[in-house]
Order: structure tokens, then C-alpha cells, then sequence
């Protein structure tokens, strides 16, 4: 397939939106049950605007992918059958519990809503944090079946597609939190570090579990298949036309094998391997410098491995357009 930069930069940034959001709410549960300190409002609620910030970057990016923007409300009508119409109703709701969430911690305005019979005390911001932690993951869902529900695409088509939008994007955003938990929180770095550290691994082995299998897939659509005759040796010659079409433009990337592979080792590098080096000197340190690269480094290969994640999916199409374009 060929990778569109606005659904990377979609996908990419919407997922440190959630992930750091993610990252700040697992603190202040924590704290809740006095299993960590207990933070000031602002650090939850600058935290959940800079969240904001990243999701409104990630809509502003999808824009540029429609060919008619005043019309994308249509999108969300099909939300009974369409992954699409449910990720576009999701985004906005989540970013709209993001909004509340920092807004209530900045303004004071946090109200005890439950008191439990243990005697702990359940504020709005702690009942607004659950709900878009519930909202988090659906959109980490709605946006991966988007792609793993297509079956005629079967470098997608399997759950360890959404299990890696979910890890990716909470590792970044995780990565994100630690940085900003050593700007105005170090005693909090090492915490929100060690739960980067982990989903990044988790990430890595999720991603190399995903590489494996796609290495190891049987195309179920042959030529033989597409014009229904099943003699072994059916050779193309000809595409038919002497110039390039939507089809070829569309739906191959372009590129050799050779920047493919190289593509796959950049991401891995930039994704992994550095921000988890950068993690562990850092760990006991909360350098911010080193991290501010950890962090860096982690969101370029991930917009590596997003385009990598389009271009691996081969089109049953291109069994036809791609061997003679």
C-alpha cells in the first residue's frame, strides 16, 4: 500500500495524545491509594492539555487526507457497521474528557462525587480519568480494526494489529510522561520511566511478533486465482496501458525492496533500541536532556514504523498493477 503522511502523523500523534494521558491517570491512581505522593493539580492538568494538544495536531493531520473536509461529519453516520464512523466518534468524546480533565484540575473545581464505605474519597477528576481511560482504548481499537478488519489484506488482518496500535501509542506517551514528570516532577520520573521501559519492550515484542508472521505469509490471491485458471505456469507480460494509473499511484508505495528494509531497521533502531538505552542510562538520573531524545527518537520511528506498516501490506491488486508498473 502506499503510506499517506496525514493518516502517520494521525495515528502517530493521537497515540501520544492518549498514552500520556494514559501515564498521568496511572500516577494519580496510584496516589489515590497512597502508593505514590500525591501531585498538584497543574502537573495532572498542564499534562492533560499538552495530551490535548497532540490529539488536536492528529485531526488537524487527518483533514489533509479528505478530499472533501466539510463533509467528514458524514463519516461517523455508519458507526453500526464502520470501524472509521467509530474512531471519528471517539476521538472528538475523548478529547472532550481530555478538555474537562485538565480544566478541573486547573480551576480548583473537583468535587468528592463518591465516598466509599473504607473511608476513600472518589473526586470528579478520578470518575472523568476512568472514563477516558475507557475512551483511550477505544480509540486505540476503533483506530486499529480499521485495519485489521480487512481481510484481503493480511499482513493487517490479525489482533496483533490493535495489540500494537495500543502498546506503541502508550509507550510513547508513557515516554512523553517521563520527560514532563522530570521537568516539573522528577521525584515522579523514575515511576512513569520504568512503566516506559516496559510497554516499550512489550511493544518490541509485539511489533517482532507482527514482522515474523507477515515474513511467513502465503498470498491467498495468485494470478492463477484472479483470472480463474488454474494452470501452474501463467506468466503476465503486459499491464495493457502504457502509462500509470490511480491503481498504480494508489495502492503501491513505489520504493525497492532494499529502502523497505532499511525503513524496517530505522524504526527499530529509533523506536527500541535508542529510547530504551537512553531509559536505562537515564533511569536513576532524570536527565531531561537524555530523555528529550529518548522521546524524540522513540515518535521518528514511529512515524518510521508507520510507514512501514502501510507500505508492508501488499494489495491483492498488485498482483496485476505492481509486477509491470
Amino acid at each position: 500500500m502506499k503510506p499517506a503522511l496525514s493518516v502517520i502523523f494521525l495515528t502517530t500523534l493521537i497515540g501520544v495524545g492518549q498514552g500520556l494521558f494514559l501515564a498521568l491517570f496511572t500516577q494519580q491512581s496510584y496516589a489515590l491509594f497512597d502508593l505514590l505522593p500525591h501531585q498538584e493539580a497543574r502537573f495532572y492538568g498542564w499534562g492533560s492539555l499538552l495530551a490535548l494538544l497532540f490529539t488536536m495536531a492528529g485531526l488537524i493531520a487527518s483533514f489533509f487526507h479528505l478530499g472533501r473536509p466539510e463533509r467528514a461529519w458524514r463519516s461517523a453516520t455508519q458507526w453500526r457497521t464502520s470501524w472509521l464512523s467509530r474512531e471519528v466518534i471517539v476521538l472528538p468524546a475523548f478529547m472532550g474528557i481530555l478538555f474537562l480533565y485538565g480544566v478541573f484540575h486547573l480551576s480548583g473545581f473537583d468535587p468528592v462525587l463518591v465516598k466509599l464505605p473504607g473511608g476513600l474519597n472518589i473526586n470528579a477528576t478520578i470518575i472523568l480519568g476512568g472514563v477516558g481511560t475507557i475512551l483511550a482504548f477505544a480509540l486505540f481499537v476503533s483506530t486499529g480494526m480499521i485495519y485489521a478488519c480487512l481481510r484481503f489484506l493480511q499482513e493487517w488482518n490479525s489482533p496483533l494489529t490493535v495489540i500494537n496500535f495500543i502498546l506503541l501509542g502508550s509507550a510513547s506517551g508513557f515516554m512523553l510522561a517521563t520527560l514532563y514528570a522530570a521537568m516539573f516532577a522528577p521525584s515522579q520520573a523514575g515511576f512513569l520511566g520504568g512503566w516506559a521501559i516496559i510497554i516499550t519492550v512489550f511493544g518490541l515484542v509485539g511489533r517482532s511478533a507482527s514482522l515474523w508472521r507477515n515474513a511467513r505469509l502465503k498470498s491467498k490471491s495468485t494470478t492463477q486465482t484472479a483470472i480463474g485458471i488454474k494452470h501452474p505456469l501463467i506468466v503476465q507480460k503486459d499491464q495493457g496501458s502504457m502509462g500509470g494509473s490511480f491503481n498504480t499511484r494508489e495502492f503501491f508505495h513505489g520504493k525497492s525492496a532494499a529502502f523497505v528494509s532499511r525503513v524496517k531497521t530505522v524504526f527499530l533502531l529509533f523506536a527500541f533500541a535508542v529510547p530504551l538505552l537512553m531509559l536505562a542510562v537515564d533511569f536513576s538520573h532524570a536527565s531531561v536532556s537524555l530523555l528529550c531524545v529518548a522521546f524524540v527518537s522513540q515518535y521518528v520511528g514511529l512515524l518510521a514504523e508507520r510507514w512501514y506498516f502501510f507500505a508492508e501490506a501488499r494489495h491483492p491488486q498488485n498482483l496485476y498493477y505492481q509486477g509491470v508498473s
